[in-house]
């Protein structure tokens, strides 16, 4: 049952990882098309200086975080092996 869970998170980080590409893109595309507004509802100035800046700093934040992710699904596994390679020597 725990490895389902194990499983199922590592694919839910990796629909997180498209969904959150996806989400940087269209909101590079808004910020580039100048579609966005402010708080008032006034439109803020956007062009692709906009644009470009929000698809790098977004695509810089969604790999960090879903670096992070990884991480700690690889630090599992990492034990998890060891714990294996511990078990196999005890019973040699």
């Amino acid at each position: 049952m725990r490895d389902f869970f194990i499983r199922s998170l590592d694919l839910l980080i990796g629909l997180f990882v498209i969904l959150a590409i996806l989400g940087v893109l269209l909101a590079a595309f808004a910020a580039t098309s100048g579609g966005m507004s402010g708080p008032n509802g006034a439109p803020v100035g956007g062009g692709p200086i906009a644009g470009l800046l929000v698809l790098v700093l977004g695509l810089l934040y969604v790999c960090f975080v879903a670096g992070f992710m990884y991480l700690g699904l690889g630090i599992y596994h990492n034990t998890r092996r060891t714990a294996d390679a511990v078990e196999r020597m005890a019973g040699k």
